[in-house]
């Protein structure tokens, strides 16, 4: 292996030990616990909250945090500022995914299902679902969403827990972490999961049999071509 490489992995192993360190030693409680004396101004509340935004995919923090605590200092007024900054801060997984993760089976069949379902359907319907925020970016990433799409759809997907963590928060006394996992309501995943499997149900289900078959045509070929040889 040559420096350049060995250099690299040291690098990103760092970076990794960083986060993963930074993600144990700070949580959204310390955020939480100091909720009171930021929503005491609305200009305090708002400029750490897109700080927040734009250090929380290193910390894997969830993105209920950003519409909890608006909704809480603001009320349900703050639901367009919420919503944007959750669509703003998925961005950076999205765009490493892309950038790095392109290659390989996986993202051929990422791109592939894109195609059938529609790009803004399709991260519409990823977000609808109950799944880790970082997680659906770098999917999208991976199968080649054009970021204005990724935007769109995830702008739109996000609207049931934008909404949901903005009204958790303008009704609670007090901010702890037990707020974001009150902002999504069993009725809420139930009803969104059900969107997203209309959605793309019918299309997931005609692209996985279609690939199916595919990819069954091509190992009897390659057992054809293999008797021939042979």
């Amino acid at each position: 292996m040559d420096r350049s490489r060995l250099r690299a992995r040291l690098v990103a192993g760092a970076a990794l030990a960083f986060v993963l360190a930074a993600a144990l030693v700070t949580s959204p409680d310390a955020v939480l616990a100091r909720a009171a004396w930021l929503v005491a101004d609305p200009v305090r509340l708002v400029a750490a909250t897109i700080a927040l935004a734009a250090v929380r995919p290193l910390l894997a923090w969830p993105t209920t945090l950003l519409a909890v605590l608006l909704g809480y200092g603001l009320g349900p007024a703050s639901f367009p500022l919420a919503l944007a900054l959750v669509a703003l801060t998925s961005v950076p997984p999205f765009l490493l995914a892309r950038r790095y993760g392109r290659g390989g089976g996986l993202a051929a069949a990422g791109e592939s299902f894109v195609d059938r379902a529609g790009g803004v359907r399709s991260v519409v319907a990823s977000r609808l679902v109950p799944a880790p925020s970082d997680v659906v970016s770098v999917a999208a990433g991976v199968a080649g969403v054009r970021l204005s799409t990724f935007l769109l759809g995830t702008a739109i997907g996000e609207i049931p827990w934008v909404l949901a963590g903005v009204l958790a928060g303008a009704s609670a006394e007090s901010l702890a972490a037990g707020d974001l996992a009150g902002a999504t309501d069993l009725r809420l995943v139930a009803a969104a999961s059900l969107l997203a499997a209309l959605l793309v149900g019918p299309t997931a289900y005609g692209w996985y049999a279609d690939r199916r078959a595919s990819l069954e045509e091509e190992h009897a070929e390659e057992a054809e071509r293999a008797d021939r040889e042979a």
